[in-house]
């Protein structure tokens, strides 16, 4: 069944959040930010193992590294292009709509929650690699394993934040739905050398938002994102 990983994911996502929350009603403020911290230094891992998993390869048994100037240019103009269209202020105002809607307005943790996790389960490989799988094949196998990552991802992730996390369920049924219907309609066109590009630019991003979580917010992640447009049009020309 095509888009069955983005279902199963979604689900996964809500059922976490919803056992975060319930234990954060037992969790001390020092808990909270000790598990924040752990959880922002795993997210750092995640994004520069991507990262450099997709910029080396072994050859004749030397490291060589690729794609530095594609990771520069998706970067810059990525973050140039978002911050044109102010990308993360609206994810921000979708995240007080939200807000609003569950009658959380008291919650000062809510958009952070929604942000952030939105950002590391949205624009990870998993979630490029496992939908394009899903959509040419019908293999939801990757979006499942990733379904269970998520899950204890956002009990960590809720049992601090709170419903804003839940909430994030919302953006990972779309992105992730919207890329299986892409993938499937528009299939021998996705070569894998664009999957790697997206792959390992999406990584450097949740190396971004470990970082946000880890220490406070340091980068505009959310205007980052057009980043994952770039490797697209570099296909297309080159």
């Amino acid at each position: 069944m095509i888009g069955l990983g983005a279902i199963i994911n979604t689900v996964a996502v809500i059922a976490g959040s919803a056992i975060g929350i319930f234990l954060k009603k037992g969790l001390k403020d020092n808990i909270q930010k000790a598990l924040m911290s752990g959880c922002g230094v795993a997210t750092i891992f995640i994004g520069a193992a991507g990262t450099l998993q997709g910029m080396m390869t072994v050859n004749d048994g030397a490291i060589e590294t690729g794609g530095s100037m594609l990771l520069i240019f998706s970067l810059t103009l990525g973050s140039l292009l978002g911050e044109i269209i102010n990308v993360e202020k609206r994810m921000d105002s979708l995240g007080n709509r939200l807000k609003k809607l569950f009658h959380a307005e008291r919650d000062s943790r809510f958009v952070d929650g929604f942000v952030n996790t939105s950002l590391v389960i949205c624009v990870g490989a998993m979630a490029i690699v496992g939908s394009i799988q899903d959509g040419l094949n019908g293999d939801a196998s990757m979006l499942t394993a990733k379904a269970i990552l998520d899950f204890v991802l956002c009990i960590v992730f809720a049992s601090t934040y709170g419903i804003g996390v839940m909430c994030s369920a919302i953006p990972i049924l779309v992105y992730e739905g919207a890329m299986t219907l892409v993938a499937h309609f528009a299939g021998n066109f996705i070569s894998d050398t664009l999957i790697g590009y997206l792959s390992y630019v999406g990584s450097a991003l949740i190396f971004c938002v470990g970082v946000n979580v880890a220490f406070g917010n340091k980068f505009k992640v959310g205007n980052m994102l057009p980043a994952l447009l770039i490797p697209v049009f570099y296909v297309i020309l080159f």
